[in-house]
């Protein structure tokens, strides 16, 4: 099981509503997610930059590496996209981050 680590940017003024839409994740979206082998998925926010720092669990890379070609998540990134930084085709723009410490 591989730990994988990513922040993203939220635009300004639109944390609330970011909050809301996943508090109401469709359930297609969630089991594709499950489905791609990503369990245990968390997002925190720091207010303050607006940086949200996401880490998941991949059972295996390559299967989640299959979920941006998934019709639900481009639907999901097409309805996310007015809320944080985006690249042309809406996907948000990610930036992996390094593990330089775990403490099991």
């Amino acid at each position: 099981m591989k730990r994988h680590a990513f922040k993203m940017k939220l635009k300004p003024g639109c944390e609330a509503e970011y909050r809301r839409r996943h508090d109401a994740i469709w359930p297609e979206l969630s089991k594709a997610i499950h489905d791609a082998g990503i369990s245990d998925y968390s997002i925190f926010l720091d207010p303050q930059t607006l940086t949200l720092f996401a880490v998941q669990k991949q059972e295996n890379p390559s299967s989640a590496a299959t979920l941006p070609d998934h019709p639900i998540v481009q639907k999901w990134w097409d309805y996310m996209a007015g809320l944080m930084e985006v690249h042309p085709d809406n996907s948000p723009v990610c930036h992996d981050l390094e593990e330089v410490f775990h403490l099991p």
